[in-house]
């Protein structure tokens, strides 16, 4: 397809004759292959109106990539026109007003540095790359998330260019109703091209890493449930059963403590002591080194394949199946991630955003990572086995940042209840559902 004349940008317009065309279609989840026939990276807001428009009367399939993270590989699209906002990574502190504004091509790694060299930070991602836009527009589980609630929560505007092509901004006043739905519902409502958020005063935190032995593992989720049970909201945990470098099956529990220095080693202290661990990697350290910590655990181009739902416990059964699940991962690079919910983030009411499930106590995710692509069927059954099995000890309930293509019905289990209102704000502002590349709402 020749480049058209008619969309005009200030930014870069990439064809397939172009050199850096192979380079800017790939996102981080190397199953994806696709090829689109435009790549519009945008210098700013009017090429984004521009672009929008020109998907939209030319019957282009649209796909807005942020950081080009999620495992779904939404942000690229065949035979379409890929939005593409990586030369915006712009992030502005208002240290006064305790916020945050950052351009929807920012990272966490970019939002934290920026944020941090203020002491000041909100809940991002849990490995630093993610970009903030799609992570936040589908619920945003991190560190802060018991102590200052999800991404979502924490946002407080946005400006959006909608499938009409107007700019609308969306605050707690201005077009409330759409403030509702990005709190969660994705990109289903038009392109962010800015988002705003609410910081909080924060430098240092204890946290980082204790590893067991895998054939201590039950056990040890046992301990990891209970210490939750207790953990005040300054404390986020994640256990993780995986393949240490050297070859070694293990299971590690990860903390995040940000409360008060004073009190962080009683605390922590029980994490410490248990087992006793064979390597504790607990220590104060920055928060943008926390946010790092598990960069390498999520190679950029790796082959990746997750399956993920909620817990409302973590029974013993429960830890049995996670367990047996585990132990039959094929590939070194397969984990399976268990997150402590909970604290600030299960005190909004479920109506109160479009993300809903906020009664969960934790969230898990299979993930199937691996490098060979002769692999690919062995990795992918192993992680819909892995789910099949567990879904006798699930709430149901998807959490969307973890979606793959997974279909409607899944969509709408992360909405719930919440899904009909999601339905009426598509129709409004995108009735002919242009914003389709995503976890979808369709127009009722």
């Amino acid at each position: 397809m020749a480049i058209p004349q008619t969309l005009n940008l200030d930014g870069r317009l990439i064809g397939k004759e172009d050199a850096e065309y192979d380079a800017a279609r790939k996102v981080f989840n190397g199953m994806i292959d696709r090829r689109p026939a435009l790549i519009a990276r945008v210098a700013g807001t009017a090429d984004v109106i521009s672009a929008v428009g020109y998907a939209r009367d030319h019957g282009l399939p649209l796909a807005i990539r942020g950081g080009g993270h999620n495992v779904a590989g939404n942000a690229v699209c065949d035979g379409g026109l890929v939005i593409d906002f990586s030369g915006l990574r712009d992030v502005r502190v208002d240290v006064d007003a305790c916020t945050a504004k950052a351009q929807p091509g920012a990272t966490w790694h970019d939002f934290d540095q920026a944020t941090q060299a203020h002491a000041l930070a909100t809940t991002g991602g849990l490995v630093s790359g993610t970009g903030v836009a799609g992570f936040t527009l589908g619920g945003g589980i991190g560190w802060l998330v018991r102590k200052h609630g999800l991404a979502c929560d924490n946002l407080i505007g946005a400006d959006l260019v909608t499938a009409a092509g107007d700019l609308v901004h969306v605050s707690e006043t201005e077009n409330h109703d759409l403030l509702w739905g990005l709190r969660g519902g994705g990109g289903n409502f038009g392109v962010v091209t800015s988002f705003e958020f609410s910081l909080y005063p924060l430098r240092a935190v204890l946290g980082g890493l204790v590893g067991h032995p895998r054939e201590r593992a039950r056990d040890v989720l046992k301990f990891f449930r209970d210490f939750c049970a207790d953990a005040p909201d300054e404390l986020t945990m994640v256990a993780a059963l995986m393949t240490m470098p050297e070859g070694h099956a293990a299971i590690g529990l990860a903390a995040c403590y940000s409360g008060p220095t004073q009190d962080a080693e009683r605390v922590i202290g029980p994490l410490r002591r248990y087992g006793p661990p064979l390597l504790d990697h607990l220590s104060v350290m920055p928060y943008t080194a926390l946010q790092t910590m598990l960069d390498v655990t999520a190679p950029y181009g790796s082959l990746n394949y997750w399956k993920a739902d909620f817990m409302p416990e973590l029974t013993d059964r429960a830890i049995d199946l996670l367990v047996e699940q585990a132990d039959a991962m094929g590939s070194p690079l397969s984990q399976v991630h268990i997150h402590q919910l909970g604290g600030a983030a299960s005190r909004v009411a479920p109506k109160a955003t479009a993300f809903r499930r906020r009664d969960a106590g934790f969230v898990y995710n299979l993930l199937g990572v691996w490098q060979d692509q002769s692999e690919n069927d062995a990795h992918i059954g192993w992680t819909k086995r892995a789910f099949e099995a567990l879904l006798p000890v699930s709430s149901g309930g998807a959490y969307v940042n973890f979606l793959g293509d997974d279909g409607q019905e899944r969509v709408r289990d992360a909405y719930g209840a919440n899904y009909a209102r999601l339905a009426e704000l598509k129709a409004r502002y995108d009735p002919n559902n242009l914003f389709r590349l995503n976890q979808n709402i369709k127009p009722r």
